[in-house]
């Protein structure tokens, strides 16, 4: 196996001291434009790759900002880091990203092993976190950013929209088109905090209309998808009639509840209605699409580097953004 190239074979080739070429890697204006050109000219032609490790220490910036998402998996999820990845980049910051599969015990262990890794910021999914989380970023007195939600008590910054408002507007929609009776289909309890908030949300929403009370259908554990919502009405079959209208945690979650209404020759909207969560390209792909909430996924990443960026600029401002939600309705309600 050739041998690792270190940054004194770069010097060598160049006829420079090692400190000029760590110098000229770092873009430092000490050293000449034309010289800085030939260093890293002979540094790219020996695959020399500058070991940022040192620098960090020295600086405490560690040119890396720290992202948890609860899963790769999920295409909002997937887009909210597309367009904070994309702003990013133009500052020349990079993103060191963990996946917490919906679990605030995994959160709280990405938690440790990122901050090891000295990040000058924290992103993370959501304002539910785990005691022993909160008291490890406290501790370390590192800015912080709760996206995909509004808590009241956010550990830092705060980009994400109101889920009581959301919910609010989904049960006000079927209300309108005289549906009563409601199911709502989400994952068990226990891991996903987010789809719990909406079911409460929908669950109060109902109530503050005098509807009867909510039927809680389980899916299983967290993360639910397609195969979810059709095993789920699957298993109920024809007595799903005896809801007007089922709503689903997610856009995912609704089409696998409507793929098997087709199979139960139950008619979607006219038996029963079936409302997503999401806005995800498969309620605007399928037929007939499907009533869902955009949650603007695109515009948290946006924003989220509009944070970033002013945190690294020093601004100790704490903000608190929020997208908002709109109401899509398809033809499924």
């Amino acid at each position: 196996m050739a041998a690792r190239v270190t940054m004194r074979d770069v010097a060598e080739a160049v006829g420079v001291s090692s400190m000029t070429v760590s110098r000229a890697l770092r873009d430092d204006e000490t050293v000449s434009a034309k010289t800085r050109a030939r260093i890293q000219d002979t540094a790219r032609d020996l695959g020399y790759v500058y070991d940022t490790t040192a620098q960090a220490f020295r600086t405490q910036k560690s040119g890396f900002v720290a992202v948890t998402l609860p899963s790769i998996n999920n295409a909002n999820f997937a887009e909210t880091y597309r367009a904070l990845s994309e702003a990013m980049a133009e500052s020349g910051m990079q993103i060191l990203l963990g996946a917490t599969n919906y679990r605030l015990e995994k959160e709280e262990e990405l938690v440790r092993q990122l901050l090891a890794r000295n990040p000058q910021a924290l992103v993370m999914t959501g304002g539910h976190h785990s005691d022993a989380t909160r008291d490890l970023v406290r501790a370390r007195g590192l800015s912080v950013i709760d996206m995909w939600d509004l808590p009241v008590d956010p550990l830092g910054h705060a980009v994400g929209f109101s889920y009581a408002e959301a919910m609010e507007k989904m049960v006000a929609h079927l209300v309108s088109t005289g549906r009563r009776k409601l199911a709502f289909v989400g994952a068990s309890d226990g891991a996903d905090q987010r789809g719990a908030t909406r079911r409460d949300s929908a669950i109060a929403a109902a109530a503050s209309r005098g509807l009867p009370p909510v039927a809680v259908l389980d899916a299983g554990p967290a993360p639910v998808s397609m195969r979810h919502g059709a095993a789920i009405a699957e298993r109920m079959g024809r007595e799903l009639l005896n809801f007007d209208a089922v709503l689903c945690v997610s856009d995912p979650v609704a089409f696998g509840v409507l793929s098997a209404c087709r199979r139960l020759d139950i008619d979607v909207p006219g038996q029963l209605a079936i409302t997503g969560f999401g806005h995800f390209e498969v309620a605007y792909t399928c037929e007939p699409r499907i009533t869902t909430i955009d949650v603007s996924a695109h515009n948290i990443g946006v924003e989220v580097a509009h944070i970033l960026d002013a945190i690294i600029a020093g601004d100790s401002e704490r903000h608190r953004i929020d997208v908002g939600t709109r109401l899509v309705v398809g033809g499924t309600s």
